[in-house]
């Protein structure tokens, strides 16, 4: 009969076979940009070099003599998260979605440095690279908090503002970094998220095949399971495996330190629209809640039983308020 040690060495060599077959099988390499640009750009898709090796997708669409709206998607998400108001809203107002560096189609070099104010200079560069003049700027999730930078350091650029489900408010934030002395979440978050916000997890998801777990990510925030199609999944996990994106991305969610302090957020001088779902379990509903009572003159609509992404989840009631926002804007 073999010995103990014989047996264990056994099972050793072969668990750690499974292992490497395991690693070897969830392990995903890059995707390189012409694929997923022939999978994801769009026959009014177009790329814009600017300063420091970036190539920025974006979108223009709508009357090209109409007020203007630039809109800002979340962390992880892409341009494509707009187009449910892009159909209802084209039509009259003239919009500019665009991919943030290290996220859709948009590419950055190695290194480039990860930040809510270097998003923002993007951002305001597009602005003056089309010449669009004063523009409303919209923002969801990570997308809010650059626009609300944008407002501050740019506000002659800045016509008005509108928050969805924004991130960025300085006291309780929605993910606070588990293990690394900030208080944990007052929500249960996905557990793709519980992963982001630990320093192992971070370096785990930089290599292995993320669907499962963006799945569940997704149906969170969606909250209506029915959105959260396969082809959505593939887009998320597709766009984050472009070169260079999973670095950006975890070096992103690495940042702890508030872009805004709550006398920023009080400086903003333009009228501003705040949407954000009472079921958000990402941002809690509390954060729109105190961005709309510190910014002077906000207006607040809250929707129940909505989740993180308003113009996805209920884009024509959601729509209906940002356009009547708006023609008073206007």
């Amino acid at each position: 009969m073999p010995s103990f040690a014989r047996i264990a060495l056994i099972a050793l060599s072969t668990l750690i076979a499974l292992l490497a077959a395991l690693w070897l099988i969830v392990r995903r390499p890059d995707i390189p940009y012409p694929a997923l640009e022939a999978r994801y750009a769009a026959a009014d898709s177009r790329f814009l070099d600017l300063p420091g090796g970036l190539r920025v997708h974006y979108r223009d669409q709508g009357p090209r003599d109409a007020p203007v709206l630039v809109m800002v998607h979340g962390f992880a998400a892409s341009l494509q998260a707009w187009e449910p108001w892009v159909a209802r809203l084209s039509g009259r107002w003239r919009i500019v979605t665009l991919d943030l560096p290290g996220q859709g189609l948009t590419r950055a070099p190695a290194g480039w440095p990860v930040s809510i104010a270097a998003q923002a200079e993007v951002v305001d560069r597009l602005v003056h690279a089309l010449n669009l003049g004063p523009a409303v700027v919209v923002g969801n999730s990570m997308g809010g908090a650059v626009a609300v930078d944008v407002a501050l350091r740019h506000p002659a650029d800045v016509r008005a503002l509108v928050l969805v489900d924004a991130a960025g408010w300085p006291e309780e934030p929605a993910l606070a970094p588990v293990g690394e002395g900030a208080a944990p979440p007052k929500r249960p978050a996905p557990l793709i998220f519980r992963l982001l916000i630990s320093r192992v997890g971070r370096a785990i998801l930089g290599q292995i095949d993320t669907r499962p777990m963006a799945k569940s990510g997704l149906r969170a925030a969606y909250i209506d399971p029915a959105l959260v199609t396969p082809a959505l999944v593939s887009r998320y996990v597709d766009l984050s495996r472009a070169p260079g994106h999973r670095d950006l991305l975890i070096r992103t969610l690495a940042l702890t330190e508030p872009p805004f302090t709550r006398a920023d957020i009080a400086r903003l001088a333009v009228p501003t629209l705040v949407l954000h779902g009472e079921a958000d379990v990402l941002i809690p509903v509390d954060n729109g809640r105190a961005f709309a009572a510190t910014i002077p003159g906000a207006r607040l609509v809250t929707y129940p039983g909505v989740g993180h992404v308003p113009m996805e989840q209920i884009p024509d009631r959601s729509a209906a308020d940002l356009e009547a926002f708006l023609g008073e804007v206007r």
